[in-house]
């Protein structure tokens, strides 16, 4: 466990306020939460976020947001948006984050849906978007607030709403305001990030997500008060948790990273104890760190891969619950002090304790090698529905590859088609009804369907399978996983990307995408001058290179799981261009919408075509 710090109560029984006040009594003088100014970082303690918490809650409740009102945020990791959240709560408000990648459709769909009056958003990108909901009469919005001053126009401005809170804040009212929440009470509501169909609203009571930190907590070792990069979205249920309620248990030091693509200069320059990422950005992290081993003298090559090798041999003795023998102990500790350190220091991860991931299933071959690094990542698994994470890998007991096994208070079972039911007091209450009023989503006795595949080993770790509704059901009737296909072919370092295509189909074709990072690298150790994705994708070096990867991956798989036909693109996917979700997975209709007739053209070709 991590903490021992006071409990301000039962952990079923304390709301997020609760934690804010302990903190500013019991370690005001800590740092809470920094964001970088400039060249340095600007650092609030709890004593003093706490405060700014207050002044915030007399700015929104000044706007007449009152407890009960959804308020919608659409800003990245800022300051403001870290603290209006608290401050809503501590109104007895529900915050709810809007994806900043979100499309109209979705964000008009979202204020329709949520009754909100009040958004909160950061600048012009933000304002072109939620201006014209304000004249839509069908969108209950009233009122704006801008975060950037420059940009705001008419509306009103967050410095101008925090000071109208330092007009009128009473510290009396404050105090009597936060006591009168309830666990039972939202604490939020989050919208699922819609890889199909309209988005849904899961809420969340202060007992869901109170219960899920104080679990998780008990699964991780970390020092006291450790920090925490917060890089990935706070419309993602892993950043709420990891970057809000869980630090609020903890006391712990939070660092708001406003730019998602500028974490691994974080990493590097905070060297951080703990650090979260979903599968792609391990997978990202992985793909620049083989590219610049590609550029290494062989000799050099040779060593780390002999120190990867030891490392890999002393994971799997902790992996089967193995004393590690003195002498792999003695071989990795020299490894480490004289080829991975050496080689972990200069990208920031030479003081990681705990790394995990979540969201998606994991390639193993990216589990394998970041465990060739000494860098063990505790893959757990988890939804929106259920708080969060629902099972988790630890160092007492983890299997890789797997997702761990259940934590405390939360029950599993498979239904007879394999999907994996749960029940528990993490599990949420039930959808978000465009009344007001919530659809409850578990059967009579609770238990709860979560749409994913798996198996449950004799040792109680659960493994994953895919997707419910993302089986491919071959026309002779045969299911597949894509997404093991998928992670199959991606383990060549070439391919960054892949989607399997099959439904009501003989035999399944893909899309590849290069690596955007190892691509580049391993053509210029070939000597190829080909420098762009589609000068990559063309040259024939490359075409014969991932056609063997293919090759290789076919060799893996049943007959029915090969790929039969595929096709190289030259544009990788993002949340921007729309295959990726915001929290980075893979949007399985939009990339078959987008490409449908490359599809179709795949199943036209004559046999024997590539």
């Amino acid at each position: 466990m991590t903490t021992n710090l006071r409990l301000p109560g039962s952990p079923d029984g304390i709301t997020l306020p609760a934690l804010l006040a302990r903190n500013a009594t019991d370690h005001g003088d800590l740092p809470a939460l920094s964001w970088r100014e400039g060249p340095g970082w600007t650092t609030l303690s709890w004593s003093e976020a706490r405060r700014k918490v207050g002044v915030l809650a007399a700015g929104y409740a000044a706007l007449g947001v009152e407890r009960g009102d959804h308020v919608l945020m659409m800003m990245g990791n800022r300051p403001e948006h870290w603290l209006s959240d608290l401050a809503l709560v501590h109104l007895g408000a529900v915050p709810v984050t809007v994806y900043g990648t979100s499309a109209p459709e979705q964000i008009a769909h979202i204020a329709r849906h949520s009754r909100a009056r009040l958004a909160v958003v950061e600048g012009a990108r933000e304002l072109a978007r939620w201006e014209p909901l304000l004249a839509d009469p069908q969108v209950p919005l009233e009122r704006l607030v801008v975060a950037e001053a420059a940009d705001a126009g008419a509306h009103r401005t967050y410095g101008s709403l925090f000071a109208s809170g330092a007009r009128t804040f009473r510290s009396d009212a404050f105090e009597k305001g936060w006591r009168e929440t309830r666990p039972e009470d939202p604490l939020t509501v989050v919208y699922t990030s819609g890889t199909t169909g309209d988005p849904k609203g899961v809420r969340l009571s202060h007992r869901n997500l109170m219960l899920q930190t104080v679990r998780l907590d008990r699964h991780v070792e970390l020092p006291e008060h450790a920090e925490h990069i917060c890089y990935l979205p706070f419309a993602h249920i892993a950043e709420r948790v990891l970057g809000i309620y869980l630090p609020l248990l903890r006391a712990a030091h939070v660092r708001l990273c406003a730019d998602p693509t500028a974490v691994a200069g974080a990493v590097r320059e905070l060297h951080p104890v703990q650090f979260f990422g979903v599968p792609r950005v391990w997978e990202k992290l992985a793909a620049s760190v083989r590219a610049v081993l590609a550029g290494l003298p062989r000799e050099q090559q040779a060593a780390i891969g002999a120190a990867n090798d030891t490392a890999r041999a002393r994971a799997g003795h902790r992996e089967r619950g193995e004393a590690v023998p003195p002498e792999v102990e003695e071989a990795y500790a020299l490894a480490k002090e004289r080829v991975l350190d050496p080689l972990l220091v200069m990208a920031g991860l030479d003081r990681l304790v705990w790394t995990a991931s979540a969201t998606a299933p994991m390639p193993l071959d990216v589990v394998r090698f970041w465990a060739g690094w000494g860098i063990t990542i505790m893959d757990a698994w988890g939804l929106t529905e259920t708080s969060g994470v629902c099972t988790v890998n630890s160092a007492d007991g983890f299997r890789l590859g797997s997702v761990g096994r259940p934590i405390e208070g939360l029950e599993l079972k498979l239904a007879e088609d394999g999907e994996i039911l749960t029940r528990g007091a993490t599990v949420f209450g039930g959808y978000l009804r465009a009344d007001g009023t919530v659809e409850r989503a578990s059967d009579a006795e609770g238990w709860f369907p979560t749409g994913d595949i798996g198996r449950i080993d004799e040792d109680g770790f659960l493994w994953l399978t895919d997707r419910k509704k993302e089986l491919i059901i071959t026309s002779n009737g045969k299911n597949v996983s894509p997404a093991l296909v998928e992670n199959t072919v991606k383990e060549h370092p070439l391919i960054g990307q892949a989607l399997v295509h099959g439904d009501g189909r003989s035999y399944l074709v893909a899309l590849l995408v290069l690596d955007a990072e190892l691509a580049p690298a391993w053509a210029a150790a070939r000597g190829i001058a080909a420098t762009t994705p589609a000068e990559l994708a063309a040259h024939p070096e490359v075409a014969q290179e991932v056609a063997r990867a293919v090759e290789a991956a076919n060799a893996r798989l049943n007959r029915t799981e090969q790929i039969k036909r595929y096709r190289l693109l030259t544009e990788e996917w993002g949340p921007e261009s729309g295959e990726l979700t915001p929290s980075l997975k893979l949007r399985r209709r939009v990339v078959r919408e987008k490409y449908g007739a490359l599809i179709d053209g795949l199943y036209a070709e004559p046999h024997g075509a590539p």
